[in-house]
């Protein structure tokens, strides 16, 4: 069972997701994770249209973001960009500042799935400051 919650621990985001307001965000996914307390796992579909990107935001929680569709330039702080695509993965810790999401392409649309672990019922994305 620790196998099972280490990897949904690196997985997670949220169902309100101001963050994303350049891009639509529509939740596939949400359950509380058994033998850990407190916590629940959210799965978004987030599309960026063409040069869509988001502000800088962090997520409170373990955030793995798997490649669609198109292209993204995803970058924590303290990190180099990372340009992704269909297949690709990327990680976030809850401690993490998401300094850019965007989508690489200003002419084709991108799609991801964004996949939370964080604590039930609390927001995963907000404003970083």
């Amino acid at each position: 069972m620790k196998i099972l919650r280490n990897f949904f621990a690196g997985l997670l985001l949220a169902s309100s997701v101001p963050a994303f307001s350049q891009a639509t965000v529509d939740s596939l996914f949400q359950t509380d994770v058994a033998d850990v307390t407190n916590q629940e796992i959210v799965v978004l579909e987030v599309n960026y249209a063409a040069g869509n990107d988001s502000p800088v935001h962090r997520h409170n929680a373990h955030t793995i973001v798997y490649v669609l569709e198109g292209t993204v330039i995803m970058q924590v702080k303290g990190s180099e960009p990372q340009t992704l695509g269909p297949g690709d993965v990327f990680y976030e810790n809850p401690d993490d500042i998401h300094s850019m999401s965007r989508n690489a392409s200003d002419t084709e649309p991108a799609k991801i799935l964004v996949f939370f672990l964080k604590g039930k019922g609390a927001a995963a994305t907000e404003p970083a400051d």
